[in-house]
């Protein structure tokens, strides 16, 4: 797998962007921990006054951005939302992530994109490369291909300071099936923290806080089921971040975040979608700044 990697290498650079380490630190000392998603599902548009369309979902996006603006660093982009009205879903979601980029947001694109060879790798041009359309700081992506399948967008991240968070342990019953069963006496979500804990020694340039490469693990799941209890014990660098999605919504509580996550729990991004809109669109900022407190309280404990 390293050398699978260090064959997928594109640029040679001199001067490569501040890396992702950097950017995920600083966001977490000026604005915490929470990140929210940016959500525009039908159910969210009606409630809130958008029109269920491609244009729709782009002022939804940008009535967020102002919302937020100040209250929290991270936001998660779900594209299928977007990606539901075609071509002009695409056009509109290239307008919100490049509006996201300009106001200093870190962006984490929700795509949970997964292929092998050149097919992975243009993916990686979309997402990830210097020219890519569509500008985000992190990718969200499936690894049941091998997490071996996945180096092409790993090179293309680590050349330009951005990060991948690979699908884990996710918060869905019906996930726990195949992530929590065991492959030579190891659960298959362990297997695929190990494997990304090697990526980030290979991808390294320097010895940052935290790897290139991330996880997502859900904030409802039993981490000592999938063999996470563990996971960067004892690393001090090139730790494995998690974007901890099950907040809000789908049960998990903020006030629970450091007896959910336990060691782990400064090293997690974590995220609310549809709780942020539990007072309206108007009231965001107000349910968030909420939701910060409450979360910052509950990891200084």
């Amino acid at each position: 797998m390293l050398d699978r990697y260090k064959s997928t290498l594109k640029t040679g650079e001199k001067h490569l962007p501040e890396s992702f380490s950097k950017k995920l630190v600083a966001a977490f000392s000026t604005s915490g921990q929470l990140c929210v998603g940016i959500d525009p599902h039908e159910e969210m548009l009606i409630e809130n006054g958008f029109e269920v369309s491609a244009q729709g979902t782009l002022n939804f996006g940008l009535a967020m951005l102002d919302e937020l603006e100040g209250a929290v660093a991270i936001i998660k982009p779900q594209v299928s939302f977007f990606e539901r009205f075609g071509s002009a879903g695409f056009i509109v979601l290239e307008k919100l992530l490049q509006e996201a980029n300009q106001r200093g947001y870190l962006v984490i694109a929700d795509a949970k994109r997964g292929d092998i060879g050149s097919t992975m790798e243009a993916y990686g041009q979309a997402w990830l490369a210097k020219a890519a359309p569509f500008i985000c700081d992190a990718l969200t992506v499936n690894p049941y291909l091998g997490v071996g399948a996945l180096t092409p967008a790993v090179a293309f991240a680590s050349e330009r300071g951005k990060a991948l968070f690979v699908l884990s342990a996710t918060s869905n019953p019906e996930g726990l099936h195949l992530q929590a069963s065991t492959h030579e006496g190891k659960p298959v979500a362990k297997q695929v923290a190990d494997e990304v804990a090697v990526l980030n020694t290979a991808s390294a340039s320097t010895k940052d806080r935290f790897g290139n490469l991330g996880l997502v693990v859900g904030a409802t799941v039993d981490l000592g089921a999938v063999g996470l209890a563990d996971l960067n014990s004892g690393r001090v660098d090139l730790r494995t971040p998690v974007l901890a999605p099950g907040f809000g919504y789908q049960g998990a509580q903020l006030a629970n975040a450091k007896s959910i996550l336990k060691d782990l729990a400064g090293d997690v991004i974590y995220t609310i979608s549809r709780s942020a809109l539990r007072g309206g669109i108007q009231n965001v900022r107000t349910s968030v700044i909420e939701d910060q407190v409450i979360l910052q309280t509950a990891l200084s404990k």
